[in-house]
């Protein structure tokens, strides 16, 4: 696997003053880990918008900061709500030699015959896997081949997983990760819809009404 190198400065600029840092085309992290006080750091935002997007919660990233590498996991990406500009990055020191919890992410991977030929829907389940690994064991993500979803109602469960070496799955056997269900399947909720008579709305909604009443 090619290691993930990202360049970094501490930043001693917090508070409303990291704004001015983000016009300037630095983007603001931090660095924490249960051995050691958080590091406050800067990086160039033009190199992490084109490296942050392609790496999953489960990939080892080096920070380089003034010369130092730190072995560390993605643990947030904050992002402007409207444009999805990043804002913040959090990342999460972690030790080589100690176990780790974490997610890796789930890839869905081939063709089903029930969804080409049978015009089966293929719904998805669990989109992460809570695993628990060395860091150097953590694959970046799990690829599941739906290849062997023939018909309505075929699923794959966590159980049905291979073994990955130095990898314990945390997840119930018995969940989901990819099933498929019938058109008609699909519809039952709105045709359930229909069946409200006029005046039989559901307490979610009166009770919504109620507070926008309220905030007038």
């Amino acid at each position: 696997m090619e290691e993930i190198v990202i360049q970094a400065k501490t930043r001693d600029v917090t508070g409303k003053q990291v704004k001015a840092l983000r016009r300037d085309g630095v983007l603001p992290a931090v660095i924490y880990g249960k051995a050691r006080d958080s590091i406050k750091i800067s990086l160039d935002y033009r190199e992490s918008s084109r490296i942050l997007p392609t790496i999953t919660s489960s990939q080892l990233v080096v920070v380089d900061v003034d010369g130092k590498k730190h072995t560390t996991l993605v643990r947030e990406r904050q992002r402007q709500p409207v444009s999805g500009e990043l804002l913040h990055i959090d990342f999460l020191e972690v030790s080589m030699t100690e176990k780790l919890r974490t997610q890796v992410m789930i890839e869905l991977v081939g063709e089903s015959a029930a969804v080409k030929n049978a015009s089966g829907i293929l719904v998805s389940g669990l989109e992460e896997l809570h695993v628990e690994a060395y860091p150097r064991d953590l694959p970046e993500r799990i690829s599941v081949d739906i290849s062997s979803l023939g018909e309505v109602g075929d699923a794959i469960y966590v159980r049905d997983l291979q073994a990955i070496k130095g990898v314990e799955i945390l997840e119930n056997d018995d969940e989901i990760i990819a099933v498929i269900t019938s058109p008609a399947a699909e519809e039952e909720p709105e045709e359930a819809e229909e069946e409200i008579e006029e005046g039989e709305e559901p307490e979610v909604i009166e009770r919504g009404k109620r507070e926008e009443e309220q905030e007038e």
